[in-house]
């Protein structure tokens, strides 16, 4: 039995990774950092390497547990593990918020003009002003000085410990609801109230993004720890998946950001 028909087709790559690090501290006993990982990539390293595994231990931290985007580090059994092996830095800065509007994705875009992937980039916070990112700590020194202006204001950041953390602000309400199936358009049906027309449509028209990236699927199924994204209504998330109904139905908990 491939241990690939368990997941997407589309995610073996990663799969592949994930195995290849697993093999690697196995053999050589060296811990593995990786980068950034979302939601739906640590559930899959969890899933590969889960906690009856007797050689190895895999944690993750992300600056806090409220964060979204976290490091993930698998290691021999024996090794221990602490805070500052994830090697993040938070690093900080001020704008005039009075006078320009920053968004997330302003940052994100300023951030990834550096020429620097996503996976070096954690969480991102932006609060009264202030603009707070966690990034590797690799990377840290390069964006300090190099990551000067965003949208029309000109920053500059500097590092800060990592106590000085904004902690996230956001509030996810979670529900519990009932599906024919999981493909999208059921599940962003009944998550957002719409028609099953409308959320077909929205998928046709890319509206729709499942662990950040655009599907345009109808029939994609939505499994356990994916992120959702509407354009114009917010982000969601599959929390777990409880069963089916003695009618077939599936049972799911959903959650969606205020």
């Amino acid at each position: 039995m491939s241990i690939y028909q368990h997941f997407r087709e589309e995610e073996r790559p990663f799969i592949d990774q994930v195995l290849s690090w697993k093999e690697n501290v196995e053999r050589t006993y060296q811990p593995k950092l990786t980068d950034f990982l979302d939601p739906r990539q640590r559930r899959i390293v969890n899933i590969l390497i889960p906690d009856t595994n007797d050689e190895l231990k895999v944690l993750d931290n992300g600056g806090g547990e409220d964060t979204e985007r976290r490091r993930m580090f698998i290691a021999p059994f024996y090794e221990p593990i602490d805070e500052t092996d994830f090697q993040l830095t938070l690093i900080e800065t001020v704008f005039p918020e009075k006078f320009v509007s920053i968004s997330h994705k302003d940052v994100l875009g300023a951030f990834l003009s550096l020429g620097i992937v996503r996976e070096k980039l954690g969480d991102i916070v932006i609060k009264d002003g202030t603009i707070q990112l966690v990034v590797a700590h690799e990377i840290a020194l390069y964006v300090v000085m190099n990551l000067t202006q965003i949208k029309r204001a000109t920053v500059r950041f500097s590092e800060q410990p990592m106590s000085k953390r904004i902690p996230n602000q956001e509030q996810w309400f979670q529900s519990t609801q009932t599906v024919t199936s999981l493909r999208l358009d059921n599940v962003i049906k009944e998550i957002y109230n719409i028609s099953r027309k409308d959320a077909r449509q929205a998928i046709s028209k890319q509206l729709v993004k499942v662990n950040f990236k655009i599907v345009d699927d109808a029939k994609f199924i939505v499994e356990e720890g994916d992120l959702i994204s509407f354009r114009g209504k917010g982000r969601s998330k599959l929390v777990d998946i409880l069963g089916e109904t003695r009618k077939g139905k599936t049972r799911m908990i959903t959650a969606k950001l205020k």
